[in-house]
């Protein structure tokens, strides 16, 4: 995930830094730091981060290489429709 990514998830999410902050049990200066380009958090940190996005169906695209690309957000019919439980019938 590239600092550019992270913006546009919080963007998407309307998510502040304190907010995305506080649902990756990050520091606020974590956040603020690594969306700067000043610094690359810790792996633990960063997947946290990833992790926190992706809980709330933000998906993140990578080249082959490893190289970032591009971010999205799942629809909300697409997700409500696979947590919907299958009808048995009667």
């Amino acid at each position: 995930m590239s600092p550019e990514q992270c913006r546009a998830a919080r963007a998407w999410l309307n998510w502040s830094q304190h907010d995305l902050a506080a649902k990756a049990h990050v520091s606020d200066s974590t956040i603020r730091e690594f969306e700067a380009g000043r610094r690359i958090p810790h792996p633990n940190n960063l997947l946290a981060i990833r992790h926190a996005l992706e809980a709330v169906h933000i998906w993140f695209q990578n080249a082959d290489d490893g190289t970032p690309l591009t971010v999205g957000r799942a629809q909300p019919a697409a997700i409500s429709k696979s947590k919907k439980p299958k009808r048995r019938s009667a």
